[in-house]
């Protein structure tokens, strides 16, 4: 069994409400077309177990995992829509400037 980085309960509650939903989309997507799950897992190239881990919404399961199986059952634009392409184009020179006392300056008692 492989190990996990770390417990579902660390993960932040929005981050297990997007997986676990992921999950139930693809078991649902899964059964409706009729696929089973030694099907599925073969045409993604991952194990029935690891499918069981994507259906049941488990954080530690690859996030490439999730989105390979969300594309394959034609979910992927609803659940994943694109990102703006402004989240990694330009302002590449703008930086955030830190204040006087998040550099250790005037304030004795910052920490």
């Amino acid at each position: 069994m492989p190990k996990k980085l770390s417990h579902a309960a660390s993960w932040p509650t929005l981050t297990q409400e997007r997986l676990t939903a992921w999950g139930r989309a693809i078991r649902a997507q899964r059964l409706r077309q009729r696929i089973t799950a030694a099907d599925l897992g073969a045409r993604l190239g991952i194990s029935r177990a690891t499918l069981r881990r994507l259906e049941q919404g488990d954080p530690g399961a690859a996030a490439g995992a999730y989105l390979t199986a969300l594309l394959a059952l034609g979910l992927a634009d609803q659940t994943t829509p694109a990102l703006p392409a402004e989240l990694w184009q330009g302002g590449h020179g703008e930086r955030v400037k830190l204040s006087r006392q998040e550099k250790g300056g005037d304030d004795d008692d910052y920490f």
